[in-house]
């Protein structure tokens, strides 16, 4: 058997000239001297980090007040931006409120100056619930007040108007726009004449003179009381002619008191009825209209007990 043929052998290695390197754990130096093995240093690790920041290039420029001044601008606006993004929908609802206030002013105050101005000015007055009155008298006596707007019609000045017609016991305004003005009257109700010197005085029950007059006036009752209309007899008779009932109170031709608890009717068949105070007038009256249907021949009735009825 043959052999194989011997490897070749590597041809050597030329040595290099030793050079320096460095790195970041340390340096290799070489002694010139030498041709063998290189000498390893290595050095310490602060050094090495000295030697970094040795070799690190220096900074171009330094800030300035002004960049200092853009950055701070422009953070202070990327912040208002994001508190306009957060707060929109409360901003919008805010802005819905205001203009719904300002809706509202607006109307208000529009409505506050058209009522003032001449295009709601009366131009008309009408008189409601006279029936004893002459409506168009009172209409002529509060003809000033044409031509003023609605909202500036004076009740003091209507008051004064007015108290020429003593037969109006209470009265109110309404105002109907554009231009129509209602007086709604309550006339006084007349319970009778007292006599004296000057003739006949109509008087309600309280004591207001409604009118005078030479004659006595049909339909109303004389009333004679002691003491005049500022007495208690007076106002008990006032009480009872007010709680009597129509048909009975249109046949009353007299009425007489001398103290609150005798008050006495006469009626024009001659019956007489014996009141006594005001107390419990309604019932009363009820009374009597049974016991006049129940003793049609009566002559006189005692209704001042009206549980226990006297007819005779």
């Amino acid at each position: 058997m043959r052999r194989p043929p011997p490897l070749p052998t590597p041809p050597e290695q030329e040595t290099k000239p030793a050079t320096a390197r460095s790195s970041r754990r340390g340096r290799e130096e070489v002694d010139p001297a030498d041709t063998g093995r290189p000498i390893v240093s290595v050095t310490r690790s602060g050094d090495a980090r000295a030697d970094a920041v040795d070799e690190q290039p220096e900074s171009s420029e330094a800030l300035t007040a002004g960049d200092v001044w853009r950055a701070a601008r422009a953070r202070r606006k990327a912040l208002r931006a994001e508190i306009r993004r957060f707060t929109q929908r409360s901003r919008r609802r805010r802005l819905i409120w205001l203009c719904a206030l300002g809706a509202v002013v607006l109307l208000i105050g529009s409505s506050v100056a058209a009522a003032y101005s001449p295009l709601f000015a009366v131009e008309k007055i009408t008189v409601a619930g006279a029936s004893t009155l002459d409506a168009a008298a009172v209409e002529a006596a509060l003809g000033d007040q044409l031509g003023t707007p609605l909202a500036l019609v004076s009740e003091s000045d209507v008051k004064a108007a007015l108290i020429a017609f003593p037969l109006i016991e209470t009265y109110a305004l309404e105002a109907r726009p554009p231009h129509d003005l209602v007086v709604r009257i309550v006339e006084r109700t007349p319970i009778g004449v007292i006599e004296s010197g000057a003739g006949f005085t109509l008087v309600d029950a309280a004591g207001v003179a409604l009118s005078t007059t030479e004659d006595r006036p049909d339909g109303q009752p004389v009333i004679a009381v002691d003491g005049g209309i500022e007495s208690d007899a007076f106002e008990s008779v006032g009480l009872v002619m007010r709680s009597l009932p129509a048909d009975v109170r249109a046949v009353v031709t007299d009425v007489s008191a001398t103290t609150l608890d005798d008050v006495t009717l006469t009626l024009a068949s001659g019956l007489t009825v014996v009141w006594g105070s005001a107390d419990q007038s309604a019932y009363k009256a009820r009374v009597l209209a049974s016991t006049m249907v129940a003793n049609p021949a009566a002559r006189e009735i005692d209704v001042s007990s009206p549980d226990v009825v006297v007819a005779g």
